[in-house]
């Protein structure tokens, strides 16, 4: 056989074990059937193919991991199935093993109970933070929590761990220069060491409770009705009186003239002017004779005047005093409608609360405000004393509920951060990626129903603190504003 042959059939046979070995992978593989006592004799060695096997068992895999004992562990579960792109899956969020409440306490000064639970079965070290009301200051806390201050917030800070499956009751005792207005304390849970929050809760406590509200009128003169009413009245009744006054006048001064023409027929009593009607006599029942000349046996007769009915107009008075007084009564409702409008207007509204669908709402932190979809509490907001190289970071702990029946998408643009000079920036979507350890907070809806608590992230230049941050939904919702301390 020629040389060229033979290194042609050995290169095919090369790359036919390649093409063998690449295959053998793709493979499905059989688990090995272990041997059972009866295959093998008391005192006999085991055949080499059941060696071969046990020790292909006992080899251990990529994904196992042997165990300081020997024992290899079981191969971790495949992942699950690839979701399509074009599926969306709203978040949920997961239930969290950390829960807090906060209740106010029935006491006469302000308190409040805050109440954190471990719901796994295993301990969990944490701290609690309650942010105090603007105002006021901590009189009595449980042992343990300490109370920092800063420029413009208080707050209570304790380092707990939590024993499995177990409730921790905390209380807090406040007082403030004003009693009768009422507080709100909100509470988080935070992972320790971090500021990833478990879980918050907020209470507002109110002492004197604002009692059912009992509706007092207006005085008259300041309800258009009531003016409108009364404007309405005067005319009918001016106008009742000038119609009988008038017809009074006229009934008089008609029995007056008929009265003066009233007597015997002769010409003495005629007036002036009047005519002569002579009757005369017939000659029989044709009625052929003419009439009687004056003078002949007739009889003379006055012709009784006819009475020319001239048509009434309402006097010009009249006309113009009614028209002055519809006048003055549209000014006046005009004016009174005018004034209720501009002392509605609230001036301190930003620009962005334009024509937006629904309302919006104002309030403060630890309070939810609920605008067209959403509702938003803010719990806490944080930023530090020093601004760094990248610009200061203000992080905000922000807790959603989604209350409508179907699902919810918000966006990082809406979501902003005020600053004292009127300027805002939006969200900071980077840093708020990197605060919930990579989670996309804006990248998926929020399912029906859902609530979630986690950091909101601002990047603001200088060493300003936000006055006021603006959540929204949608791009068209009016969206909340809380006020920052």
């Amino acid at each position: 056989m020629p040389a060229s042959r033979r290194h042609h059939r050995a290169l095919a046979v090369f790359v036919h074990c390649l093409g063998i070995l690449a295959a053998v992978p793709a493979l499905p593989t059989v688990a090995p059937k272990p041997a059972t006592p009866a295959a093998t004799a008391p005192g006999a060695a085991p055949p080499q193919g059941s060696l071969r096997a046990a020790a292909a068992t006992m080899a251990p895999t990529p994904t196992d991991t042997a165990t300081p004992t020997g024992t290899a562990t079981p191969a971790a579960p495949a992942p699950p199935p690839l979701v399509s792109p074009s599926v969306i899956v709203p978040t949920r969020g997961a239930p969290s093993a950390v829960t807090v409440a906060v209740t106010p306490a029935g006491t006469p000064a302000p308190g409040y109970q805050v109440q954190v639970r471990n719901a796994s079965s295993m301990p969990v070290a944490t701290t609690v933070r309650q942010e105090l009301p603007p105002g006021t200051s901590a009189t009595w806390v449980t042992p343990g929590g300490r109370t920092s201050r800063s420029a413009t917030t208080t707050e209570v800070t304790w380092q707990l761990r939590l024993p499995p499956r177990s409730t921790t009751t905390l209380h807090t005792a406040l007082t403030t220069a004003a009693p009768g207005r009422a507080l709100s304390a909100p509470a988080c849970a935070f992972a320790a060491g971090g500021d990833r929050p478990y879980d918050c809760a907020t209470a507002t406590w109110d002492r004197s409770p604002v009692p059912v509200a009992q509706a007092t009128n207006a005085p008259a003169w300041r309800r258009p009705a009531a003016l409108l009413a009364a404007l309405a009245g005067v005319f009918l009744l001016t106008a009742g009186g000038l119609w009988w006054w008038q017809r009074h006048r006229r009934a008089g001064a008609t029995a007056a003239s008929t009265g003066g023409r009233t007597g015997s027929g002769g010409a003495g009593n005629r007036p002036a002017g009047a005519g002569t009607v002579y009757a005369g006599t017939g000659a029989g029942s044709s009625g052929t004779a003419p009439a009687a000349a004056p003078g002949q046996g007739g009889q003379p007769r006055p012709v009784a005047p006819v009475a020319v009915a001239r048509r009434r107009r309402p006097p010009v008075w009249l006309l113009v005093g009614a028209a002055a007084a519809v006048l003055a009564g549209v000014v006046l409702a005009a004016t009174l409608t005018a004034t209720r409008r501009v002392a509605a207007i609230d001036t301190t509204k930003q620009p962005s609360t334009g024509a937006w669908v629904g309302h919006s709402t104002t309030g403060v932190i630890g309070v939810p405000l609920r605008e067209q979809a959403l509702e938003f509490t803010v719990y806490r907001i944080a930023c530090p004393s020093t601004p760094s190289t990248a610009g200061r970071q203000c992080q905000a702990t922000v807790g959603v509920r989604n209350l409508t029946p179907e699902q919810q998408t918000w966006h990082g643009e809406m979501q902003r951060a005020y600053l004292p000079g009127g300027t805002w920036v939006s969200a900071d979507e980077a840093a708020t990626r990197l605060a919930n350890q990579g989670r996309d907070v804006f990248g998926q809806p929020l399912a029906a129903g859902s609530r979630l608590v986690l950091p909101l992230v601002f990047t603001v230049d200088g060493t300003d603190r936000p006055r006021q941050l603006e959540l929204r939904s949608g791009v068209f919702s009016a969206g909340v504003r809380v006020d920052v301390p």
